[in-house]
C-alpha cells in the first residue's frame, strides 16, 4: 500500500464491537431471539464514521493475537488477569461476555461479505496491525479506537490522528497532539513512555511505584523521553529527587522491557488487501443470507446506501 494516497481509516475492530455490545440493548435480536446488539452496533458505527469523515480506504484491523507470547515474556502480567483459558501451542482465550462471543464471528463474516479489508497477523494484536499500517501510509489517517494506547501514533506533521469514543459510539473526540499536551502534557511520540512510566491495570502493567501520571509528564517535560530520564538517574547534577531516583533505580528491569511491550509494533507483515472502501458489497448472495439469518435490517441497509452514495 505505499504511495497509495488519500484518507485512511483504521478500525481497532474489538475495541468498538465491545463499546456496541455495552451501548446496544442486548434485546436487539435475530429472528430466532440470538442477541445481534454487537453486529448492528458495530455496523451503525461504521455507518456513521464513513458519513462524517468519508475515508478513502477503510481496515476492520483485528486481534491475530490479543496477548503476544513475545510481549508475554517480557512482563508476564501482561493482560494475565483477563484470560479465561489458558492454551499451549496457541494464543490464550481471553474473557469476553456469553453473549458476546457468538456475535463475534457473525461481525467478521459481515465485514467479509459487505467487502470492508479486515487484517488480523498471527502472533500480533490489533494495535500492531494499526501501527503498521499508520506507518506505511502516504496519506493522513483516522485510528478510531477506545484504547488510549494508541495516541502514541497520534502525529500532526504526518495527518494521524485518534477519534475516541467518548459516549457510547456516537460522540467521538478527535484527538491530535494539541489534546494530548492539553490533557497528559505530551505528544503521540511521549505518550507510550508516558504509559509505560505510570503503569496501566487494565493491561496489567505495573509502571514504576510512586511515578504517577503527573509525574511522568513532568520528568518527561524536562528529560525528553525515558532514555534522558535513566540518565538523569546516573547524573548527580540532574534534578531527580532522591525518592525519584530510587524508585526508577529500583525499576531498571521492568524499564528495559517495558517499551517493547507497550509500543505498538511498525512491522508487522500484512497481507497484500484491497483497502479500498467497498462501493457495491463483494458477496451479494452472502450477504442476503447473513442479513436474513441474523436480521441485521436496516443497520446493514443504512451502511449499504452510504457505501453506494
Amino acid at each position: 500500500m505505499r504511495g497509495v494516497t488519500g484518507r485512511l481509516m483504521l478500525l481497532d475492530t474489538a475495541s468498538l464491537y465491545f463499546r456496541a455490545y455495552f451501548g446496544v440493548p442486548e434485546s436487539i435480536r435475530a429472528p430466532d431471539g440470538t442477541p445481534v446488539n454487537a453486529v448492528r452496533g458495530l455496523l451503525d458505527f461504521i455507518d456513521r464514521l464513513v458519513r462524517d469523515h468519508r475515508p478513502d480506504r477503510l481496515v476492520a484491523c483485528m486481534d491475530a493475537d490479543w496477548r503476544p507470547a513475545w510481549r508475554v515474556e517480557l512482563i508476564p502480567s501482561y493482560k494475565a488477569h483477563r484470560v479465561a483459558v489458558e492454551r499451549t501451542g496457541g494464543p490464550d482465550e481471553e474473557e469476553v461476555p456469553d453473549t458476546l462471543s457468538p456475535q463475534v464471528p457473525v461481525i467478521e463474516s459481515v465485514l467479509d461479505a459487505v467487502g470492508v479489508a479486515r487484517v488480523g497477523v498471527p502472533g500480533y494484536e490489533a494495535d500492531d496491525v494499526i501501527g503498521t499500517f499508520t506507518a506505511r501510509a502516504s496519506g493522513p489517517v483516522d485510528i478510531v479506537t477506545g484504547d488510549r494506547d494508541l495516541y502514541q501514533l497520534v502525529d500532526d506533521a504526518r495527518g494521524v490522528r485518534v477519534l475516541y469514543p467518548v459516549k457510547g459510539v456516537g460522540t467521538l473526540q478527535a484527538t491530535d497532539e494539541a489534546a494530548l499536551r492539553e490533557k497528559y502534557g505530551v505528544d503521540g511520540r511521549g505518550y507510550a513512555d508516558l504509559a509505560l512510566l505510570r503503569g496501566d491495570p487494565s493491561d496489567g502493567l505495573p509502571g514504576v511505584p510512586g511515578i504517577g501520571e503527573k509525574t511522568a509528564a513532568r520528568l518527561l517535560a524536562e528529560f525528553g523521553d525515558l532514555a534522558g530520564i535513566m540518565a538523569a538517574v546516573d547524573d548527580p547534577k540532574a534534578k531527580l529527587t532522591p525518592s525519584q531516583c530510587r524508585r526508577l533505580d529500583e525499576a531498571r528491569p521492568y524499564l528495559a522491557v517495558a517499551p517493547t511491550v507497550v509500543r505498538v509494533a511498525a512491522d508487522v507483515p500484512l497481507p497484500d488487501v484491497d483497502t479500498a472502501l467497498p462501493r457495491a458489497p463483494r458477496d451479494p448472495a452472502a450477504l442476503d443470507e447473513l442479513a436474513a439469518r441474523w436480521g441485521l435490517g436496516g443497520s446493514l441497509q443504512r451502511l449499504l446506501t452510504t457505501l453506494t452514495a
